[in-house]
């Protein structure tokens, strides 16, 4: 494992730059406060946790509850609705103190390696999503996922690496609009997932590499520090 670790340095590294490369070149053509997944639906919604038993050690995913929450439905190219897109999903959730996490899930498969693997559809959630890179938990590499079961109803799930999914809450979207309280001068949300982190879910160095370039592009295209 130690002899993986300088190849996974290199890689998440270089991947970083291009995903930075990447963002730039969506800002080129297309100058936006977000080059990638530049408009969207903001919208209330209700995040009903029933937690995990036995528990992964994890309090978010572990423990019962109800938070308010603001979603953000996008697509990640900003094609017209015929055409297929990589869906995007962000939800920003409370944590305490008056504090939030970001989470971003998008388009992708459920399987073993297919959750792994970004895919398109032409409607928000045509397909499953998952957070697509792990979070660094004391349960070990962990995935969150989301799948539409039903009319405005989202279940959301984890996995532990490339194991079965586990049902910990189910997200029920309000066709309200967010408030407007939440949002900033350009009516709209800057979810950042390597500044906002929930408890318990933390970030592998090699993912923070392969983030914050682009996150950093696009912070700036946005006139942020």
């Amino acid at each position: 494992m130690a002899l993986l670790a300088p190849v996974r340095h290199g890689v998440s590294s270089v991947g970083g730059v291009l995903l930075a490369a990447a963002t730039r070149a969506a800002a080129a053509v297309r100058p936006a406060a977000k080059p990638l997944h530049p408009s969207g639906r903001i919208r209330q919604a209700r995040l009903y946790r029933h937690g995990l038993n036995p528990p992964l050690g994890i309090g978010f995913l572990d423990a019962p509850g109800v938070d308010e929450v603001v979603v953000r439905e996008s697509r990640a190219v900003g094609l017209p609705q015929a055409l297929p897109d990589v869906q995007g999903l962000a939800l920003r959730v409370p944590i305490g103190d008056g504090a939030y996490g970001d989470l971003l899930l998008a388009s992708t498969g459920w399987g073993k390696v297919s959750r792994f693997v970004l895919t398109v559809s032409r409607t928000t959630y045509g397909r499953p999503m998952t957070t697509l890179l792990p979070y660094r938990t004391t349960a070990g590499p962990l995935l969150l996922g989301a799948r539409s079961v039903g009319h405005a109803t989202v279940e959301l799930s984890c996995a532990v690496g490339d194991g079965p999914w586990r049902h910990f809450a189910d997200l029920r979207l309000s066709e309200l609009d967010a408030d407007p309280s939440v949002l900033d001068e350009r009516g709209d949300i800057s979810f950042d997932p390597v500044l906002h982190r929930v408890p318990g879910l933390d970030q592998y160095r090699w993912v923070e590499r392969l983030r914050e370039p682009a996150y950093d592009e696009a912070r700036a295209d946005r006139g942020e520090s």
